[in-house]
């Protein structure tokens, strides 16, 4: 029996009715690229495969790597990349499978933030995601503006993704159970974007700056991108604090950054 692996943040589901709602939720069809991360001992692997015939996995553990790829019946139609899924190119596999990629993932806690904006930057080869994420990471990906959960991860997801979080996993669907609940929710790439964004990269800045110091105003975070006159300018308060500026907001206040320094 392969345990769990503390410094690869492992957690086993075995539940399962999560399991099938899972499965049922992605609803994966025969011609789709399914890619899934983390499959660890193969509970979702299996019920996918079973659904659209191949499927991509990216792994980084050896050990589970062997028990895939020598299962008893074998898991035909399976690929297991072995990987760090922090470093995969997934712009790569949707070329190399010829459609844009459905990703689905038991996802580290540990990395799972960072690893969302690995995806992101490869978004326009990605069709769907669908993830187990801690609880809280969930609410705060689909949090609106003013409350404490609302975030940098809540405004640079707005931008390019519609979050919609679907149900929730508790700790006991796990083994070893995790210290805290879980959610799944699917992330599904803006076929038109929500709003003007010219500059990502500026947009990105803008964001990071404000959230920096989430506790002070906008003066003060922002104080080395903008001034008052050029936050008013696009019709923002400068005494309003991160939390309180919509996605569209900061994007405007973006373009027009841009706009004045002639781009």
């Amino acid at each position: 029996m392969i345990v769990a692996r503390k410094r690869f943040g492992q957690h086993f589901l075995h539940d399962q009715g999560i399991i099938r709602r899972i499965v049922q939720t992605v609803a994966p069809q025969p011609g789709e690229a399914v890619v899934e991360i983390g499959p660890g001992r193969g509970a979702i692997t299996r019920p996918l495969l079973a659904a659209c015939g191949k499927l991509d996995a990216v792994e980084i553990d050896r050990d589970l790597i062997a028990l895939l790829r020598h299962a008893n019946p074998p898991l035909e139609g399976l690929t297991v990349h072995e990987a760090d899924v922090l470093r995969f190119d997934f712009r790569a596999l949707a070329q190399a499978r010829g459609v844009p990629l459905r990703v689905v993932g038991n996802l580290p806690y540990n990395i799972s933030t960072p690893l969302i904006f690995h995806l992101l930057d490869q978004v326009d080869a990605i069709a769907d995601m669908h993830f187990m994420l801690q609880r809280e990471v969930v609410e705060r990906m689909a949090a609106a503006p003013g409350g404490g959960d609302y975030g940098r991860l809540t405004v640079m997801l707005a931008a390019q993704v519609q979050v919609i979080p679907l149900f929730h996993i508790a700790p006991g669907s796990f083994t070893p159970p995790p210290r805290v609940d879980s959610a799944f929710v699917r992330l599904v790439p803006h076929a038109v974007a929500p709003f003007p964004m010219p500059d990502p990269a500026l947009y990105a800045r803008v964001v990071a700056a404000a959230f920096g110091q989430r506790r002070k105003t906008l003066r003060n975070t922002l104080k080395n991108l903008a001034d008052e006159a050029q936050i008013r300018a696009v019709g923002l308060d400068p005494g309003l604090r991160p939390e309180q500026i919509s996605p569209a907001e900061y994007a405007a206040l973006a373009v027009h950054l841009r706009t004045e320094a002639g781009q």
